[in-house]
């Protein structure tokens, strides 16, 4: 099965948008005469595998090497690093050619930035005195569809630098990329903003469109009515739980990378001893499109229903006579039989973690913490965690959690749950914490928490949730609705004023614009208010909002977005944009500093 997932059934021009991007790197591949060798930068390694084909990258003379401090073997007399703009990177591109001209190699050597140059970037390779021995350029990947409905930026630490660096380069990366997509889908002529960095994206849009229209205004019809951008920083409670939808749990245990899993062959059912196998998973394979957004529980039950209707059908097959269109309609479902093995291997996986009593003792108490009834039974369990020297990761996880919740925590407790942390896990996580207490997540108390209020007023928390027949989004993390995807029903229905007095309650400013030849016309309050012509799109389909996640979303927010898409009498249909898919690991470990 294709790796590069299939883009047919988007609701957008998904696939032009890719063709595009490959063509950009085709077009600087080929105007590099002769035999190459192509270095890539490891972490772009995946993004560009969900753009183009290797096949295609070696059809144009290019051998492929990975960007590492090791000199580059190769006997191509001609070398392209394709590069994010980071600067220990250009340290390795500097030591190569070092390394090259003291072995009297003489190579021509090619500098793409992805996907825009950094003065900082060129400045070290100029006091490495080999910026004037390259030739520097930019491929501008802004946008890689990850599937059918999910736009990544690729842009892993946005949050982190957001919050605690201070650094805000990404957010004119996340307004590029949707200028990217008006130019070729018209001007979004509605836009809703919460949180801080949301507010700034929409802000730098608007900039943007006034210095350079992306196309007449007058001429195209919008494809996209809306766009929600939201801030990470907004909910930060949704990913720090346990995910228990199916793609969430494969997430939080087996880390998925770019669309597909890496695991071990025997755990497929291969003995190969020692082999990995890489297990892709996109709406290309039916199975898995029809199960990723359903709870586990209910997911183990399909699969088993599965295998049991096949042998019974085999038994009949093999007991009776069978006309030839029935051994045809046999066949046909033989077909799906890889598919069911793949993902009953995998669900048989995923239960040797999610059976363990930690797993369960730590769901209990994520409940129990977004309760937020039982302040001393959270502290205790935690307090154990640290002394037990649990995983460092999921102590924290719960720790943000229990932050969070309760607006930091009094003084004499933080102290104490700071000086056992250091105490357990050594002071080099002195770094960590302060990268945590400075981006608000494990901080003191300085008022009262407004968690309950909130937690009400917006049905998070949702008794008797039915997750085989769900008739709410809380069915993702069995029996609490994601702060996030909740805002996100307000905006899209009745935008932000009915909400107003409680969006004043969590992080950041909102705003609420219209733009292009919008801007002057009276406020369309909702979708469904709006006039029929905006409400469908002229050939009788939904109209389209774009949600922008500003610093990740996770498998479990993204499947409940599925969810309010496929409800009946809903009259827009969504598409998610991302920093980065996370989950409240790969969110955790990025504020993880050790110090010497």
């Amino acid at each position: 099965m294709a790796q590069i997932p299939s883009l047919d059934n988007a609701p957008l021009n998904l696939t032009s948008l890719r063709e595009q991007s490959q063509k950009e790197l085709v077009n600087i591949l080929k105007n590099i005469r002769g035999k190459k060798c192509l270095v890539i930068d490891p972490k772009l390694g995946g993004s560009l595998s969900l753009i183009i084909q290797t096949s295609v990258l070696k059809e144009h003379g290019v051998e492929l090497r990975y960007l590492s401090a090791e000199p580059i073997q190769t006997d191509a007399a001609k070398v392209v690093y394709l590069v994010r703009s980071q600067l220990n990177l250009m340290k390795f591109i500097s030591s190569h050619v070092h390394s090259d001209i003291s072995n009297g190699l003489q190579r021509e050597y090619h500098v793409y930035f992805v996907p825009r140059r950094a003065v900082g970037c060129e400045k070290i390779l100029e006091e490495e005195k080999v910026h004037h021995l390259l030739s520097v350029g930019e491929y501008p990947l802004y946008i890689v569809p990850l599937d059918e409905d999910i736009l990544s930026f690729e842009l892993d630490l946005a949050y982190k630098e957001c919050q605690v660096d201070g650094d805000t380069s990404s957010l004119w990366h996340i307004a590029k990329a949707i200028r990217k997509l008006e130019s070729s889908f018209g001007v979004i002529p509605n836009v809703r903003a919460k949180g801080k960095a949301s507010v700034h994206v929409a802000d730098i849009l608007d900039r943007m469109q006034a210095e350079e229209p992306a196309n007449s205004p007058d001429m195209v019809l919008p494809e996209i009515h809306t766009l929600v951008l939201l801030d990470r920083e907004v909910d930060m409670v949704t990913p720090m739980c346990s995910q228990l939808t199916y793609e969430g749990l494969i997430d939080e245990f087996l880390h998925i990378s770019n669309g597909s899993v890496e695991l071990d062959s025997s755990i497929m059912g291969v003995q190969q001893e020692g082999k990995k196998i890489k297990v892709p998973l996109n709406s290309s394979d039916k199975l898995f499109k029809e199960i990723r957004d359903l709870n586990f529980e209910v997911v183990v039950q399909i699969l088993r229903q599965k295998a049991t209707s096949m042998k019974q059908d085999y038994t009949d097959m093999t007991s009776t006579t069978q006309t030839v269109s029935e051994l045809k309609d046999f066949v046909k479902k033989l077909n799906s039989l890889p598919e069911i093995t793949r993902h009953i291997n995998l669900a048989q996986h995923l239960t040797t973690f999610t059976s363990k009593p930690s797993f369960l003792g730590q769901l209990d108490m994520e409940h129990t913490i977004v309760e937020a009834q039982s302040y001393d039974i959270c502290f205790e369990y935690i307090e154990e965690m640290i002394h037990k020297q649990e995983p460092l990761i999921n102590v924290l996880r719960l720790l943000i959690l229990f932050s969070i919740t309760n607006s930091g925590l009094p003084k004499k407790q933080f102290d104490y749950l700071r000086r056992e942390l250091l105490h357990s896990y050594g002071f080099e996580h002195m770094g960590t914490l302060n990268n945590l207490e400075k981006a608000g997540l494990f901080r003191k108390q300085e008022s009262k928490s407004n968690w309950l209020t909130i937690k009400r007023a917006l049905n998070l928390v949702v008794e008797d949730t039915d997750t085989a027949n769900p008739n709410d989004i809380s069915y993702v993390f069995s029996g609490y609705a994601p702060l996030s995807i909740r805002l996100v029903q307000h905006a899209v229905r009745s935008g932000w004023r009915p909400i107003e007095e409680i969006l004043k309650l969590l992080p950041g400013p909102h705003s609420d614009t219209k733009r292009g030849r919008f801007s002057s016309t009276s406020s369309f309050d909702s979708l469904q208010g709006a006039s029929a012509s905006m409400d469908k799109v002229a050939d009788g389909r939904r109209s389209l909002v774009l949600v922008v996640f500003i610093g990740g979303i996770t498998f479990a927010e993204i499947s409940a977005l599925r969810f309010l898409t496929a409800q009946e009498g809903m009259t827009y249909e969504l598409i998610i944009g991302t920093t980065k898919i996370v989950s409240g690991h790969s969110l955790t470990e990025t504020f993880v500093e050790k110090l010497g």
